[in-house]
């Protein structure tokens, strides 16, 4: 680490960079604007990455797209009025998400503050809510140091957005460089837990004959998985992963399940909930029996209340705290039992899914889709998914091996998300397959970004579920008054020939046996590619959570 203390004057776009750099930033994502020019200039000069996209929120997307994939941050860097608020979506996600990420704004002059400037807005009010700071530069000099606290509070746990905005004139202006270079930022590392805690966490995990894991993101941002793997093997415990943490255990793990987790919850007698909120996913607590014991282990505590009794509360570092479960519990009780009956279940409900997997219908069921695309991914490739129903049953059945493999809204549920995750997650791993799922409503939110793609020369694979509705909200509606309204798109909609119109490939399919040589073809393309597969819009997937 640098200790000289000399500087020298530069602008405050430079300034800007010049700090980016020295915190591991390598790329911005964005969208050309005039106050943003001076951001532009710095990143040229350091040698950051400029990737610019169709529209502000695919930035911000692929911001937390980066973050996600490499647990480090992303950072967007927006104009100022519409620029930011068309990336205020962006940050929603990734306050629910946890994501460290960074979005620096463009702003109307301080000096002539008042007088209506250009896209003329005070930005911080609004996007304060939706960040973990947000702030603007009063002065040239002050810029280095907003830059190291917005890194400081995104990665910080339990991670989010960071938001900072630039008077055109004192981004535009000089001031010295302080020199100092302050490293990157290490969101791993927390403080030790609470040894009494600790130490009920163990007695009751040591006598527990039927626990269960439930992780969750926050095991990711973490940087638990080879902790937890060590817990789940020494202690022989059942687990069940959603979000971000897909992939921390493979799912080819013999104690890795996916199918029977309200089975396991509700009969636990011991449940560990790692990195997990109670929220509507895990319906409000009410997955776990009544008489189950709850020890919930997160890198800070809940921003909410439990909604249930909880038995043991644990924070800190994760590793080291998994750690020291799996060394003070040592073998616990033989859970032999409790684990058969659970694969036994497992495998009866994998075998029921068989028939719709196989099924050769035309328009296709998602699973028999689903089925093909396992078939030609690597072990390795990310998958993002990006819909409702389409991607409820991608969430199913589609198999994650390794972290940060695995990409969703998660529960802000914001559509339109996929095209700027897929860009980051090529950009970041460029050697990995990366495939897009897309529902066809979900495509109408962002499909111009394959434009983005086709001009940076990145390759990802989208696929199209086409089934003409928005089913999500079509079939729940028709059970409820009989009719549904506002739920139907055009049947069949050519958007395999959108993507090729903004420089891509397509292709059509309708019959199961076009599919993997579509598939295949795809995933051989060296610019982005789309396969549009006409699927069955009468198939209801089997929804029972409450999301309110």
């Amino acid at each position: 680490m640098a200790t000289d203390t000399t500087s020298e004057t530069l602008h405050g776009g430079r300034l800007i960079a010049r700090r980016l750099k020295a915190h591991g930033v390598e790329v911005i994502f964005t969208l050309s604007g005039g106050h943003i020019f001076s951001i532009y200039d710095g990143c040229r000069e350091e040698g950051i990455r400029i990737v610019d996209v169709r529209h502000e929120q695919a930035a911000a997307f692929a911001a937390e797209g980066w973050a996600k994939v490499t647990r480090t941050p992303g950072v967007a860097v927006l104009t100022a009025g519409p620029g930011v608020t068309n990336g205020m979506s962006a940050m929603g996600s990734a306050l629910m998400n946890h994501s460290p990420m960074v979005v620096l704004g463009g702003r109307a002059p301080a000096m002539r503050w008042g007088m209506g400037s250009l896209q003329e807005i005070d930005h911080v009010p609004f996007v304060a809510p939706l960040t973990r700071s947000a702030a603007t530069a009063d002065s040239p000099a002050a810029i280095p140091g907003l830059i190291d606290d917005a890194l400081a509070a995104a990665v910080g746990a339990p991670g989010g957005p960071a938001f900072v905005d630039f008077p055109l004139d004192h981004v535009f202006s000089e001031a010295p460089d302080p020199a100092n270079a302050p490293g990157v930022l290490d969101g791993s590392v927390g403080p030790a837990a609470d040894e009494a805690q600790l130490s009920r966490a163990i007695e009751l995990l040591r006598s527990a004959e039927r626990p269960a894991i439930m992780a969750g993101t926050d095991l990711y941002w973490g940087h638990g998985e080879d902790a937890l793997v060590k817990l789940v093997e020494q202690v022989r415990i059942p687990a069940y992963v959603n979000g971000l943490a897909r992939g921390c255990v493979p799912s080819d793990h013999e104690l890795a399940f996916s199918r029977t987790r309200g089975q396991a919850l509700s009969g636990a007698d011991v449940a560990l909930v790692i990195g997990v909120p109670l929220d509507f996913r895990m319906g409000f607590g009410a997955v776990f029996g009544e008489d189950t014991k709850v020890i919930v282990i997160d890198r800070v505590p809940s921003e909410r209340p439990h909604p249930r009794e909880i038995a043991a509360e644990l924070y800190g570092g994760l590793p080291a705290i998994l750690e020291a479960l799996a060394d003070g519990v040592g073998p616990g009780s033989d859970t032999t039992a409790w684990v058969n009956g659970l694969r036994a279940a497992e495998t009866e409900k994998l075998a029921g899914e068989q028939a719709e997997m196989s099924d050769d219908r035309s328009p296709l069921h998602p699973l028999r889709l689903y089925k093909e695309l396992i078939g030609v991914l690597d072990r390795d490739a990310i998958v993002i998914g990006d819909g409702g129903d389409f991607v409820s049953y991608a969430g199913r059945v589609m198999p994650t091996y390794e972290p940060g493999c695995w990409l969703d809204p998660g529960p802000y549920g914001c559509l339109g998300a996929g095209p700027g995750y897929a860009l980051a997650a090529k950009l970041a791993r460029p050697d990995k397959q990366v495939v897009l799922l897309l529902g066809d409503g979900a495509f109408g939110f962002s499909g111009m970004e394959f434009d983005t793609l086709a001009r940076h020369g990145v390759n990802v694979v989208g696929v199209v579920g086409n089934n003409g509705i928005w089913a999500l909200e079509k079939h729940p509606m028709e059970f409820l008054y009989g009719y549904s309204v506002a739920a139907d798109l055009v049947p069949e909609t050519p958007y395999d020939q959108v993507v090729e119109a903004l420089g891509g490939t397509g292709s059509q399919v309708r019959e199961p046996g076009q599919l993997r040589g579509a598939l295949e073809k795809a995933l051989s393309e060296d610019g982005p590619s789309l396969v549009n597969v006409m699927t069955d819009p009468t198939v209801v997937y089997p929804r029972r959570s409450n999301l309110a």
